[in-house]
């Protein structure tokens, strides 16, 4: 069945902060089912309206909810920017916060990024440094094996001269 946009949008600002209706509510009151109704607000958020579930805070919406809302109030002046979270039941601080966390999302891993860098430069220059000590220590060890296995001749050939 079709519906007029009017009818649409009317039940679509219930669902909306601050007034946040349930879907089953409306689906009583209009006579439009409620998997109609649902699929009317799964459209309109991927559509970017911010429509998380009724129960739902606005600081437990999604990451995908948050972000469309800094998107939409990115360019908006202060008193634009309160009028803007009135009509979606939110506040002016929330986001600012959510704005703020976006713009140092990138800034925190490229710094992450950084440390880990220099960790890994500092582990491999001790890397190269432990296995020069362990190629200096298996020289000094073939040495000593050399040595002895000379010792072992020599006492062979010319008898051991502590016996003597």
């Amino acid at each position: 069945m079709k519906y007029t946009n009017e009818i649409r949008e009317a039940l679509l600002r219930r669902m909306l902060p601050p007034n946040n209706e349930s879907p089953a509510k409306l689906a009583k009151e209009s006579g439009i089912s409620e998997p109609t109704l649902r699929d009317w607000k799964k459209k309109a958020m991927s559509g970017g309206m911010p429509l998380p579930e009724v129960d739902i805070r606005p600081d437990d919406w999604s990451t995908q909810d948050k972000f469309v809302v800094v998107v939409e109030t990115f360019g908006l002046s202060e008193t634009e920017l309160a009028e803007y979270a009135r009509k979606k039941g939110l506040y002016v601080d929330q986001i600012k916060s959510w704005r703020d966390a976006c713009i140092n999302a990138n800034g925190g891993m490229t710094m992450e990024a950084s440390i880990l860098n220099k960790e890994l430069k500092a582990a491999a220059a001790e890397n190269r440094q432990l296995h020069k000590e362990l190629d200096r220590k298996e020289k000094a060890l073939a040495e000593a094996a050399a040595l002895l296995v000379l010792r072992k001749k020599a006492n062979a050939i010319w008898g051991d001269p502590e016996d003597e």
